[in-house]
């Protein structure tokens, strides 16, 4: 399988996951025709990353905003295939709910509206496991597959956005192109996803050295998850792109979506932090602030204070019930179906990605304490 001669657009490009996809498709030993960048901003490191890894294959820089009709006609011209990663996530109501529906939802809908006109026929979305849950009475899964059921409706609006987004790609498989061709479609639920530049890990590190070097226990250590490598998602990508180009391999994937974790030991979200990080000398709190329950009533008590306050002040709470049953429910799945449909295989080890993961974050850690102004004991 190969993608020589494919022309590639990566929107979302100057992201977290972004930057990465773009790394492999340019370390392909047979080099794509063309990898256009987009995103409405690109950082100087991003930049410098990509001029690094320049090879054969020509790049594009494309900034522009996702909800731009004209901009997104442009960027698709002569594009045979995309991946669509670009997204706002927000898991604490950060984000004014019509920004975020205009460029989850909108801007996919768009997007997908622009492939019919401009001949685009494979396209690749970035969903979330929280399109799948957990719900609101935190209902475990252990292990569970594409085909387990599990009733939930999401109420908070990142996991509707995401939900409705993936809806549109899967639903837009089939369609005719201007050309006569067929588009097809299909996506790509990632478990949360962990790294070198991963902007939670930082977060949770800056909050662990104001707290004197221990990390704060937001999840029970049972509530096992199986968090992704960076890299091995992204790789997800780029074999699912390359099984698009085989139309026998094409028939089984068009159209559906598919889990994908690695060979991540299952462990609570606060757990990761800590386990990424221990060598470094950090610990980590040994159980929750408060019993669970009262934990979730706490974080009840918050949001019914952020909306009387709204008509005065917009107060965002730093926890939410949502988030609370989020990070406290055992949620696991297998990554199986994709091996089978599309040959997907985590490309770096456990070992590996803890230690690029755990080098990064020790990199970091002198300027983390610089820039929350803390003295070195």
């Amino acid at each position: 399988m190969s993608l020589a001669g494919v022309s590639c657009l990566v929107t979302g490009a100057g992201g977290f996951l972004g930057q990465r996809i773009v790394q492999l498709l340019m370390e392909e030993e047979e080099p794509l025709a063309e990898i256009r960048l987009l995103d409405k901003a690109f950082s100087n490191e991003a930049l410098m990353r990509f001029e690094k890894f320049q090879g054969k294959t020509e790049v594009k820089i494309l900034e522009g905003d996702i909800r731009d009709v004209m901009f997104l006609h442009r960027a698709c011209q002569g594009v045979s295939l995309i991946i669509h990663t670009a997204s706002i996530i927000d898991t604490l109501g950060l984000v004014e709910k019509q920004l975020l529906w205009e460029v989850n939802v909108t801007g996919t809908q768009l997007l997908l509206e622009v492939c019919v006109r401009c001949n685009v026929q494979h396209f690749i979305y970035t969903s979330t496991i929280e399109v799948t849950g957990p719900n609101s009475k935190g209902d475990p899964v252990f292990n569970g597959n594409e085909d387990t059921v599990y009733v939930s409706v999401p109420k908070f609006p990142y996991a509707q956005t995401k939900r409705l987004a993936e809806n549109s790609v899967l639903k837009a498989d089939g369609q005719v192109l201007k050309d006569g061709g067929t588009l097809m479609t299909c996506a790509l639920r990632s478990m949360y996803i962990f790294g070198e530049g991963c902007p939670f890990l930082q977060g949770h590190l800056d909050k662990c050295l104001l707290n004197k070097n221990v990390y704060l226990r937001f999840s029970r250590k049972e509530a096992l998850v199986n968090p992704v490598y960076v890299g091995n998602i992204a790789w997800a990508h780029v074999q699912a792109a390359k099984a698009l180009q085989v139309p026998q391999k094409a028939k089984n994937i068009r159209g559906q979506f598919y889990y994908i974790s690695d060979d991540t030991p299952p462990m609570s979200y606060a757990d990761l932090n800590y386990e990424l990080t221990k060598d470094l000398g950090f610990a980590i709190e040994p159980r929750l602030p408060m019993p669970l329950t009262m934990l979730y009533y706490f974080s009840l008590l918050l949001e019914i204070v952020s909306f009387l306050l709204r008509p005065f002040v917009r107060y965002i709470p730093s926890t939410n019930r949502h988030l609370v049953t989020l990070l406290n429910t055992p949620f696991t799945f297998s990554y199986k179906k994709a091996q089978k449909d599309f040959g997907y295989t985590p490309r770096y080890t456990w070992e590996a990605a803890k230690q690029s993961t755990g080098q990064w974050l020790a990199s970091i850690v002198p300027q983390r304490r610089e820039y929350l102004q803390i003295e070195t004991v």
